[in-house]
């Protein structure tokens, strides 16, 4: 029989159906999932992409807790109806911000209908489920199905772009676009979008698919959330005003509108830098996500200037660190790192045996065996003021990175 979804609000449960449903129909759900998940494609060509990325995360995620939640509400487990409807209000956004209409998604809906109810058919025979109950099935899954395509719709309304998100949208583009005499254009499409360029800028970026609570976010900042890395602009000073680094009421705006984290906030630069401040923040979110920086509600690249710059060129450090320690890779992998590590204290402290001791927990003859050894594997480097310098500058990086890898094996100690 067709059926067509649907908007609406959601409604109460329906009446309940054996409780034994649930012992059928719980072994079936993982497989039934990436049924669903692999007819879509094939049948819309909209969804036929890589099976990765944000968007295709959500839709996962959102086939397997409908069909988790379906089989709770006929089973009368007491689901809650409310517990993941931001899936599936996601789910609408995306298609908002895909460009797409909701027509879609609400094919994606229907075929997710149809391949449940072909599995449930078959269910029903190897079960024998009376027609009454096979009724009921039918009504609570079309049903559902349509409960869900009103959380999207929802989601779409909200997400939906206005001709002045597209407009702003475009500025933002053109900002970072570095084109030669772009000044003037963005000063025509800024006064047309009604928002007051800046002197200074903080660029900010976020994890694609990240949860934003648009209302938190002040008027005058400029938002791209659909780019492949989304991206937002932070004005800083009006004209005529005083330096200032992002604020600590911009960076609340910022931990309030993503509230699950994972902002990176680039330097405060001038309006014809925001390119360098983007490239910044989206190397602050590499290294948050690579465990080097702490995931706080916002990170700001001005604490972690640094960092930012050591670890800009890891290959760039790998190449100084064989021209400069290259030395010392014929020795065993324990005592190598013994090795480095008295060397990095002797360079950062230039304290006495004694006191290098102390720091490393050994005794002051072992610090003096290990620093005879450097002086031996490295030659003529420690007392040249360039090559110590890079040495330290390499010593360093090694260290951030090193923070997210595995510690080395203990190896005996060397005398």
């Amino acid at each position: 029989m067709p059926r067509t979804l649907e908007t609406g609000t959601l409604e109460s449960a329906p009446p309940p159906l054996p409780r034994r449903l649930l012992t059928i129909l719980r072994p079936e759900l993982p497989s039934l999932a990436e049924e669903i998940i692999e007819e879509i494609p094939r049948a819309l060509p909209e969804y036929d992409r890589p099976m990765q990325g944000p968007y295709v995360t959500a839709l996962q995620i959102g086939v397997e807790r409908a069909l988790d939640q379906f089989v709770a509400r006929v089973a009368d487990a007491a689901p809650d109806p409310g517990r993941h409807a931001d899936t599936y209000r996601r789910l609408g956004r995306f298609e908002a911000h895909e460009g797409r209409s909701l027509d879609s998604l609400q094919a994606a809906y229907r075929i997710g209908a149809q391949v449940a109810w072909r599995r449930l058919m078959a269910i029903a025979a190897r079960h024998d489920l009376s027609s009454s109950v096979m009724a009921q099935l039918a009504d609570a899954l079309f049903g559902f199905m349509n409960e869900l395509a009103s959380l999207s719709l929802a989601g779409y309304m909200d997400a939906r772009p206005t001709e002045m998100d597209d407009q702003r949208r475009r500025l933002l583009h053109l900002i970072l676009s570095r084109r030669p005499g772009a000044g003037r254009a963005i000063a025509e499409l800024a006064e047309l979008t009604e928002w007051n360029v800046p002197d200074e800028v903080t660029l900010v970026t976020v994890p694609p698919g990240a949860r934003c609570v648009r209302e938190a976010l002040d008027d005058d900042v400029l938002v791209d959330l659909t780019a492949d890395e989304p991206r937002l602009l932070v004005p800083g000073r009006a004209p005529g005003g005083q330096p200032e680094p992002l604020p600590a009421e911009r960076r609340k705006m910022l931990a309030e509108a993503f509230p699950d984290g994972g902002v990176a906030a680039g330097l405060t630069v001038p309006l014809e830098h925001a390119a360098d401040s983007l490239r910044w923040a989206r190397q602050a979110l590499t290294l948050i996500e690579a465990g080097v920086l702490d995931d706080g509600p916002v990170t700001s690249c001005e604490d972690h200037m640094v960092t930012l710059w050591l670890l800009s060129d890891c290959a760039l450090v790998d190449q100084l660190a064989r021209r400069h320690l290259g030395g010392m890779n014929d020795l065993e992998h324990g005592q190598r790192e013994r090795l480095v590590a008295t060397l990095h204290t002797w360079l950062t402290t230039r304290g006495t045996a004694a006191e290098m001791a102390d720091e490393l927990h050994v005794h002051p003859q072992t610090v003096r065996h290990r620093i005879k050894r450097l002086e031996k594997e490295l030659g003529g480097r420690l007392t040249d003021p360039d090559a110590r310098f890079a040495i330290e500058i390499v010593l360093r990086a090694m260290w951030l990175r090193d923070r997210v890898q595995p510690e080395p094996q203990d190896q005996p100690e060397d005398h």
